[in-house]
């Protein structure tokens, strides 16, 4: 339950501390007294956006810190589990406003972000102001409210998860589709630079080679010339090199006969001649091999200009356009393994498919009986709360679709973000009218016993956090008003409500009464809320039946009102 709030520097509160009991708790006072600023207190530690000019003119900062004491909702638990929030008997929010804008949230005294605070405040505290009678007027929001009622939150997930899955194999499918669409856009391109790649045979080595047979080509007479000479040089002259070895290694194995000292030279000699008659050889074979083949040069040379000339067009070199071959090979494959992969897609979509209208099939059937038991107890809280004619009912519709996802009963509809159906209630608040939507047909009376209707519908079968209705008794006033501080009083067995009104049937009803007023001091204005004991809250109920000036009628009714309140 919320046990306190603290406010500083708020609006035209200085500084206030709020104490809360289990129950009801009522807040009273005049217009314009605070009561709306501790709404707007409240929401703003909650996690509502903040403003600069809500901190209290010539202040620096606004302080609001709400302190919850109890057990947590497990969900909230996890929550400050992820943020690295420690938990404690006491969950304390606070919320710091400066007055140059700036906005810092903690819980626990652990700084948080807006987006944490709000979330862990939307798990506490269900905050009903003016504004949510616009959102019951919003079909969008029926679903939900439905869905709490139904506990469907195992269905709406694992339908959320297929449905999500399917997303992403449709946006598969799609970014496949273009990717093949885009390939036969290039096809005609892509075959035509395969084929000619293809045509040109490219090697890797080629232009080395072709380089290198060229200049052996270019250069045979020369290469013949040298050939010949060094030959002759090495052998065939009478003065050659083998010759004047030979000579001295005759005279060397004279000298060795004498002196052993020479042998290393002799076998020096030796081996040189070896290798001027293995060197000699060489040359032979060599010159004996060259072909002087103008042909042959001349298809080279023409090789070596295509090579060049599809260089120059594709601005590549050899190695990369051996490369751009190879993928055009790999792109012009592309739309036969989109195809297969398409396919296979289309198999993991089928099934999909099929868990998704299984999934949907389940969730509508919770719907359908959780909005029976629903309309049942609208009808029923709604004839409590003066709405004699009162009908409701709660309607599913869902869109056929042949190309849609779901198919149930042999039809087939559109699959929605939360299911294959809209709901929407429906009222009609006279006996005789045909129900039209809430939207159409409520007053804002109505509607306020409307949302009071669900509140107390969905206090049974969810786990509801603390309840807080500001302005609950928009557009109704006697009998109704004693129904509605009835139903108000029953619900808060369940819950800790806290409820602003201007009603003394409701006023009436409080476990804790708190007046909002407003003081002058220094001429400044101060808003302050204070607890009332008993006799000061029979005093504030009068007050709100005849005014200002009591009278003893008007205190006797009070009485009467909040002894009422003790019996129902």
């Amino acid at each position: 339950m919320l046990s306190s709030l603290y406010i500083r520097n708020f609006a035209l509160i200085r500084e206030l501390t709020v104490p809360f009991n289990r129950g009801l708790t009522i807040i009273t006072g005049e217009t314009g007294a605070g009561k709306s600023m501790l709404i707007g207190a409240l929401n703003l530690v909650l996690g509502e956006r903040a403003s600069s000019d809500l901190v209290r003119s010539g202040e620096n900062k606004a302080i609001i810190e709400a302190v919850i004491s109890g057990p947590l909702p497990q969900q909230l638990d996890h929550l400050l589990e992820e943020a690295g929030i420690e938990c404690f008997p006491e969950t304390v929010l606070r919320r710091e406003l400066s007055a140059s804008g700036q906005s810092r949230c903690f819980i626990n005294d652990t700084p948080c972000t807006a987006s944490v605070l709000k979330h862990a405040g939307e798990l506490l505290i269900d905050l009903h102001g003016q504004h949510d009678h616009q959102l019951l007027l919003n079909a969008a929001s029926h679903e939900g409210m439905l869905d709490a009622f139904a506990r469907t939150s195992p269905e709406t997930l694992a339908y959320r998860e297929i449905f999500n899955d399917l997303s992403t194999l449709y946006r598969a499918k799609k970014t496949l589709a273009e990717r093949a669409r885009e390939a036969r856009d290039k096809r005609d391109m892509m075959e035509f630079q395969y084929n000619e790649l293809h045509a040109l045979d490219l090697k890797t080595d080629e232009e080395e080679e072709l380089e290198r047979e060229i200049a052996l080509l270019e250069n045979a007479e020369t290469l013949f010339g040298l050939g010949s000479e060094l030959g002759e040089t090495l052998y065939e002259q009478e003065r050659s090199a083998y010759a004047s070895l030979a000579s001295a290694r005759h005279i060397l194995e004279k000298l060795v006969a004498i002196d052993r000292r020479f042998e290393n030279r002799l076998e020096e000699t030796r081996s040189a001649e070896s290798m001027i008659e293995d060197l000699y050889r060489f040359v032979n074979r060599y010159t004996a091999s060259l072909e002087f083949q103008s042909d042959r040069l001349d298809t080279l040379r023409s090789r070596q200009l295509q090579l060049q000339r599809v260089q120059k067009k594709y601005h590549m070199s050899i190695a990369n356009l051996i490369v751009h071959r190879d993928e055009l090979a790999t792109g012009l494959l592309i739309e036969e393994t989109i195809a297969e992969e398409i396919a296979r897609i289309d198999r993991s979509i089928a099934k999909q498919q099929e868990q998704l209208s299984a999934t949907a099939a389940i969730l509508s059937e919770k719907r359908r009986k959780a909005a029976l038991r629903l309309d049942d107890i609208l009808r029923r809280e709604l004839v409590l709360l003066g709405i004699q004619g009162a009908k409701f009912e709660t309607a599913r519709f869902a869109q056929e679709d042949p190309k849609g996802d779901i198919t149930l009963c042999g039809n087939r509809f559109k699959a929605l973000t939360n299911g294959h159906e809209k709901i929407e209630f429906l009222f009609s608040a006279n006996a005789g009218e045909t129900l039209k939507p809430l939207v159409k047909a409520a007053s804002g009376g109505e509607i306020s016993r409307v949302m009071l209707a669900l509140k107390s519908a969905l206090a049974e079968s969810t786990a509801l956090p603390i309840l807080v209705f500001d302005e609950i008794d928009t557009g109704i006033s006697g009998a109704t008003a004693i129904a509605v501080a009835s139903s108000l009083k029953k619900l808060s067995r369940l819950h800790q409500i806290i409820a602003i009104t201007h009603l003394p049937q409701i006023a009436a009803m409080a476990d804790l009464h708190l007046l909002a007023s407003k003081t002058a001091d220094n001429d400044r204005t101060s808003a302050q809320v204070v607890p009332l004991n008993n006799e000061e809250h029979v005093r504030a109920i009068a007050t709100l039946i005849s005014g200002a000036h009591l009278s003893e009628s008007s205190l006797k009714l009070a009485r009467e009102l909040a002894d009422r309140a003790n019996s129902v």
